[in-house]
């Protein structure tokens, strides 16, 4: 498999722990709490497969870059935070961080 799409899934992996830390409640649920411990330890070994391949520096900042982006708006989405045009605009900057590292 292509080693950006494993990044991208890595990234995506890690926007569904980051939202598992909100379920889980510090910890203190259950299934959520295994759920994001899962889904944390999938996208660690997503993103070191794909480093095999990938510069470190690029790859890292890739896969930080997607789980903000997708945390900021999935946070938008589920839990309510404001949808402000500064905060569109640090998702679009970090957009353009990734997009730039990816070609660089």
């Amino acid at each position: 498999m292509n080693p950006w799409v494993i990044v991208l899934i890595a990234g995506l992996m890690e926007t569904a722990w980051a939202l598992g830390l909100k379920y889980s409640d510090g910890f203190t649920r259950l299934w959520p709490s295994v759920a994001t411990i899962l889904g944390a330890l999938a996208s660690f070994w997503l993103l070191a497969t794909a480093m095999k391949s990938l510069p470190v520096g690029t790859a890292y900042a890739v896969w930080v870059g997607i789980g903000a982006v997708g945390t900021a708006i999935a946070a938008v989405i589920l839990f309510g935070e404001p949808a402000t045009l500064m905060r569109a605009a640090g998702i679009g900057l970090i957009l353009a961080g990734i997009v730039v590292l990816k070609f660089a």
